[in-house]
């Protein structure tokens, strides 16, 4: 089973705007809304992928019944702890023309100790010895910043293998504790490193070494739309993907780590997991909003994957 983490999802509201311009009037041309979060957002590539995944996570109470439902709808296992107050609402702008999105996050609710403590009840029970459980994306502003790291610590205890992508202090912290993969983009390196890297080689280094001294067994480094670098403790894979027709770029990261997840619970061998992973991240950016890619588009874009062995 793959358990997905999300604890600070949001309803994703996905405006179209021609020519966007900040301080003008802009009119719209359309709008559509979708349960997001990035574990939410793995879980639902997961399904179009064919595998099955439990979302789990924080909904705030009051408006909480959009993503149940959405996730009910679409046969996607849950279960959630409760927060009072609202999941947040997450303003994401396509302006049509250039193609490129501005994102406007909401911080979401708090959450107390007894919230802690109620998720990790339900985390760990849903849990058994070789389960997949991604941690994903960011916490509620008052969640301590090695919360990812505490829960991967017992998790490996438990048999229990982690996938991390996170920011910050998250993944810092969290990469401490063994992970099992790890995905961050090459903003999230940079941040990690304190500087700018240059180079597929000078990534590929520093890739190996989080390996061998945090005892990772995955590393992945996504480029935009320069590709993808996958390193395991024997082979280094730079990808790259398809051109196609950009409609949204919001959960194309999430995509990816849904392929790595399912590839990792189907043992699927490590260079069809980079052609699945970079395929589902590619498909991700033809549909609108944080929506899901079909399987469809998914297996034909894997076949226009180019890869090389570095």
């Amino acid at each position: 089973m793959i358990i997905t983490v999300t604890l600070n999802p949001a309803i994703d509201k996905t405006v179209e705007v021609k020519n966007f311009e900040p301080g003008r009037l802009n009119r719209v041309k359309s709008v559509r809304l979708d349960a997001g979060g990035k574990g939410i957002n793995v879980s639902k590539v997961i399904k179009s992928l064919g595998g099955i995944s439990k979302a789990t996570g924080f909904l705030g109470r009051e408006n909480s019944s959009f993503i149940i439902n959405y996730l009910n709808r679409h046969n996607i296992e849950n279960e959630f702890v409760f927060l009072s107050g609202e999941t947040r609402t997450n303003l994401k702008i396509f302006d049509s023309s250039r193609k490129v999105i501005t994102e406007i996050n909401e911080p979401g609710p708090e959450v107390e100790d007894t919230d802690i403590e109620n998720f990790e009840r339900v985390l760990f029970k849903n849990v058994q010895q070789g389960d997949i459980v991604v941690l994903t994306g960011s916490v509620p502003k008052n969640a301590e910043e090695d919360i990812y790291g505490i829960w991967i610590k017992k998790l490996n205890k438990n048999g229990v293998r982690t996938i991390l992508d996170a920011e910050g202090n998250l993944l810092k912290e969290g990469i401490k504790q063994s992970p099992y993969l790890i995905k961050p983009n090459i903003h999230e390196l940079e941040g990690l490193l304190g500087y700018k890297v240059s180079g597929v080689k000078e990534i590929e280094s520093f890739a190996k070494k989080l390996i061998e001294d945090f005892n990772i067994e995955i590393a992945v480094v996504s480029l935009g739309n320069k590709g993808a670098i996958f390193v395991n403790r024997s082979q280094t894979v730079y990808a790259h993907g398809p051109q196609v027709d950009i409609k949204s770029t919001v959960g194309a990261g999430d995509a990816m780590v849904a392929a790595l997840a399912y590839s990792i619970e189907k043992e699927l061998d490590f260079e069809k997991a980079v052609t699945l992973s970079m395929a589902a991240a590619a498909a991700k950016t033809m549909v609108e909003g944080s929506k899901p890619p079909s399987i469809d588009i998914i297996r034909t874009l894997e076949k226009q994957i180019t890869y090389e062995i570095v």
